[in-house]
């Protein structure tokens, strides 16, 4: 009986990890393609994406143009690969500086409270008060467009739900018996917060990471297509999305191509993100 029992609950188990791996092998192999072809389209695509040419308007998708060209005889193909890069790029500075400060501010509050975790959620709070895409153009209308003010007015914006999710997991953890122990011990407090609490929150932070990516990814593009976002010549999935809305019935590959890159990068972000989740036993 106890074998059977056993055998059972490795089964189980057996079949979970082969469905952990599903999410994140389909969002490594997503997310590996996007980065890569990103990456690459920073030094070399096949076609200029600046050049125009009046012959090859409009020129259907081909082995010569795989994503078709646009109004100008641009190649999408090109355009959305150093598009993708960018998009990539911009989300990636975003999280990272919104990540850094939410983990420092969220430490501090989380761990030590008192007046500093006062003042810190206030200013959290009142940054969560204004929607998002509001926020984002009352910054971006202070700054000025372009990509270094993108990445400061984003980046500002996901700082609160960053602190949110840093300072909820210290409070978790702060009377741990582990930490009380370190305490007895006379650990110092940096050791603590930054060796002994942070690695052990990890799991979950990654997830924030990687849905704080895709949103990124979103508002950018949103921005883009706003017109106060990447600026023209530089390539920008969003912008292209509004540059093609007048051809949708002529040139629907025109709008195709970056829309469905868009919705690629977010699906796999969005799979790692679950992977990873589940994998690291966060599911709840």
């Amino acid at each position: 009986m106890e074998n059977t029992k056993y055998t059972g609950k490795t089964e189980v188990k057996k079949a979970k990890n082969k469905r952990w791996n599903k999410y994140l092998t389909a969002g490594m192999v997503m997310t590996g393609i996007a980065v890569t072809l990103g990456i690459v389209g920073f030094f070399w695509t096949p076609y200029s994406t600046t050049a125009m040419s009046a012959a090859e308007k409009f020129a259907p998708p081909s082995l010569r143009h795989f994503f078709g060209t646009d109004n100008f005889g641009r190649d999408i193909f090109s355009r959305v690969m150093q598009g993708m890069g960018t998009s990539i790029l911009i989300s990636s500075l975003v999280v990272f500086f919104s990540g850094a400060a939410g983990i420092f501010l969220g430490a501090l509050t989380g761990y030590f409270g008192g007046l500093v975790d006062e003042v810190v959620m206030r200013i959290t709070d009142a940054l969560n008060g204004f929607p998002s895409i509001l926020l984002t153009l009352v910054i971006i209308s202070l700054l000025g467009t372009g990509m270094q003010n993108v990445i400061i007015s984003l980046g500002l914006v996901f700082v609160p739900g960053f602190v949110r999710i840093v300072r909820s997991e210290f409070i978790r953890l702060r009377d741990a018996d582990y930490i009380k122990r370190a305490r007895m011990m006379r650990v110092g407090n940096f050791r603590i917060l930054f060796v002994h609490i942070l690695p052990n929150i990890f799991s979950v932070f990654w997830v924030s990471v990687m849905i704080g990516f895709n949103n990124a990814i979103l508002a950018e593009s949103g921005m883009s297509y706003l017109g106060i976002g990447v600026q023209p010549p530089d390539a920008s999935l969003g912008k292209m999305l509004s540059d093609a809305q007048g051809y949708l019935q002529t040139a629907p590959w025109y709008a195709l191509a970056p829309g469905l890159t868009i919705v690629w990068v977010v699906l796999g972000f969005s799979l790692f993100s679950e992977g990873i989740r589940r994998k690291g036993g966060t599911q709840r």
